[in-house]
């Protein structure tokens, strides 16, 4: 690895070349740090999903104005289904950090 106006780092591209983990950390550690990182995406999208598709789906029915999606039945439809998708994303994320 090049830095500006410093050289090159020793060693830094040799292990990450080879794929081994960092210094001092096995790769089961690393692993597992990426497992945990990628349940809290699933939980976190999911969830942000699941929110948008409450949103829409009173939008939909004309509970909350203001908006072009305001009682257009697609919506009204849609919503249901975008949250169900959010639910089911959280709910995986759940069963991997708990698998783990």
């Amino acid at each position: 690895m090049n830095l500006p106006g410093r050289g090159t780092v020793p060693g830094l591209t040799a292990w990450r070349r080879a794929g081994a983990a960092r210094p001092g950390r096995s790769r089961t550690a690393l692993e597992e740090e990426a497992a945990i990182m990628k349940s809290f995406l699933l939980i976190g999208g999911g969830v942000l999903i699941a929110l948008l598709g409450v949103l829409f789906t009173l939008q939909g029915l004309g509970a909350i104005g203001g908006s072009v999606m305001s009682g257009v039945t697609f919506w009204a439809v849609g919503g249901p289904v975008i949250a169900l998708a959010g639910l089911a994303l959280a709910a995986i994320g759940l069963r991997r950090r708990s698998a783990s």
